[in-house]
Formats: structure tokens, sequence, C-alpha cells
């Protein structure tokens, strides 16, 4: 298990109930994910499916740090985000599976689910294309005069497409709510960002338009939080867009179709025994008083059933009838 980090002013706030949910929140990520590897396998799942495991701290730190009315976008690495907005692990797990009961009518797949109810707005397949609609958002807020952001997700994968730069532009002209969170896993699909960027400090890709960011631990979920607040709370203000550059890692491929033989086991071991986000959160939370390994054990099992329920019922729902496919298409004004 990783050795806890130094405390943040994040740690000082926290109270026990609410670190015990962000693990909690954690959890349901990894194993929902786990669970999804699974089902991909024995073909359950197809198309494309990207997993979470390893970038949890990120999304949930983030969720902790807006507030309902606030609106969430992001790529096709996309579950984690969805179960941390708060959306039902049963209808994104029929989803993936292709079933009437998921959150697109098993129309979408695993890259196209949409809650409006939860404010979450999409994954989204093409690189950086949810970035302009992410700047959307936030501008449909200021227009709106609703006090809200728009967190906007994309990956180091992204930071050099040219929609990406425009967007930034036109947020900093007319200083839009929006937080911009490059998770910056290392590999875009299977290229080294040391590869593909002339500059590999992606939190200053806003200077140009002088939007302010930094990088951050993006494997540790208070960490996340405290930094998190702070851009949310920038762009609340009416002060323009923020930049924060998450530096995470994936443990498994791109996607379930990729081997990953472009890094070393040793590399993703590393990762996995010293900054896993999960296990530091709970070395924090036993070292602390806050739970012992009882109570977080507990917690496992519980997650661990809301998963498996989540597969039988994507399993036992029916499949879309043909007619689904005229339904939704468009909208009648």
């Amino acid at each position: 298990m990783a050795v806890a980090k130094r405390k943040t002013k994040a740690d000082e706030r926290a109270n026990p109930a609410e670190l015990l949910k962000y693990y909690r929140d954690m959890l349901l990520i990894r194993r929902f994910e786990e669970k999804a590897g699974q089902m991909y396998g024995m073909g359950l799942i197809g198309g494309f499916c990207h997993l979470y495991i390893g970038q949890e701290a990120v999304v949930v730190g983030m969720q902790a740090a807006i507030e309902q009315g606030d609106s969430v976008i992001t790529s096709y690495r996309d579950h984690g985000h969805m179960l941390a907005c708060g959306m039902d692990p049963r209808g994104v797990m029929a989803e993936l599976t292709g079933r009437r009961g998921g959150y697109s009518r098993g129309k979408g797949g695993s890259m196209h689910m949409f809650s409006k109810e939860k404010g979450f707005f999409g994954g989204h397949g093409i690189v950086g294309a949810q970035v302009p609609l992410g700047t959307g958002l936030a501008f449909a807020h200021q227009y709106s005069g609703r006090p809200n952001v728009s967190l906007t997700y994309f990956g180091d994968g992204a930071v050099n497409q040219g929609q990406v730069g425009e967007a930034l532009n036109m947020a900093a002209l007319w200083k839009l709510p929006v937080v911009y969170v490059i998770e910056n896993n290392r590999y875009g699909m299977g290229t080294a960002i040391e590869r593909i960027s002339a500059n590999t400090e992606l939190y200053r890709r806003g200077e140009a338009y002088g939007i302010p960011g930094e990088a951050v631990d993006g494997m540790n979920v208070l960490t996340v939080k405290e930094v998190g607040e702070k851009a949310v709370a920038h762009a609340k203000a009416g002060k323009g867009p923020y930049i924060l550059e998450m530096k995470t890692y994936r443990y498994r491929g791109h996607s379930m179709s990729d081997p990953a033989k472009y890094r070393s086991k040793e590399e993703v071991e590393k990762m996995r025994s010293q900054h896993d986000p999960i296990d530091q959160l709970a070395k924090y939370l036993i070292d602390e008083g806050h739970a012992d390994e009882g109570a977080l054990k507990k917690i496992d099992r519980e997650v661990k059933d809301i998963v498996t329920d989540a597969a039988e019922f994507a399993q036992n729902s029916p499949e879309p009838d043909p007619s689904e496919l005229w339904t939704d298409v468009l909208i009648e004004t």
C-alpha cells in the first residue's frame, strides 16, 4: 500500500464522512470498470471500451468541488465521470451492453451517454470535440445569468487539436465560467506525451490567452479537491477560465483492444504500488483513525454488490426494438 502524502488544507477541512464518501466513490468506479472489462472479454460489450482504472481521484475530487447546476462534459473515457455525477450504475452498464435500460436506450454505447438531470453532457468519441461544447455550456451559464461552471475534461492526446486552442481563446475573450481539466495520463493512445508535444507543461497551454493554470497530483483525491475548489471559485467569480493539468495514470491500455506494449510492466507496477489513489486514501483513513480495515472491507462488499446488481440488470434488460432506430434522431421545434 502506498505511503500517504503530506496533509493539505483539504485534509484539514474534510470530515470523516466526506473522506469515506470519496473512498466509496473511487472504489465504485474501480470495481465497475473491472466488471466492464470482464464483460467486454465475454462479448457482452461491443465496440470500443475505454476504462478509467487508475484515474479515479481526478473525477471524484473535481466532483466534490462543484455543486448542483454545474455541468460536466468529457471524452470517451467516461464511465467514471458518469458514476461520479451520480448516474445509476444499472443504467450505465445497460447502455454499455446495448440494452433498453441504458441511458441512451441501448443506442449510444460506451461513448454516448447523457444525463441532463445529473448535469452530464456526454462522453464524446471525436478527440477534442467536447472542448468547444464544454465552452458552449459555460457560455450558456453566463448568458442565462446562472452562477454555475462548466467542467470540461480532455486528455493529453487532445491538447494539440485545433479546436482546443480556438475554444481557449473564446473562453478567455468572454471570461466564460469554465474549468478545463486536462487528464494527463502520459499516453495519447500509445504515444508518450514527450513524443507529441513540444512543451509538456500542459497547464501552460492557456498562457497566450491569459488563462491561469497549474499542475496537480491527480492521484490524490484531496489534493484534486483543494485545487479544484480554487479553480471553480475563480471561474464563478467572473474571472474567466482556469486550466488544471491532472498528473494521473491509467493502468490498462488505451482501450480494451490495446495490449499496451509501449510501456513496461515495471512502470505500471510502480504507479500501482506507490501512487494508487484508493490505496493512498485507505491508508490515510486508517492512520488518522477515521476507519479500520473492517469498515473499508464492508464498503468494498457493498460496492461489489452494486456492481453485480448492475451487471445482472444489464444482462436481463431486453435489447432495443428495431423501431428505436427512428427515435431521438431529430428535435422538432
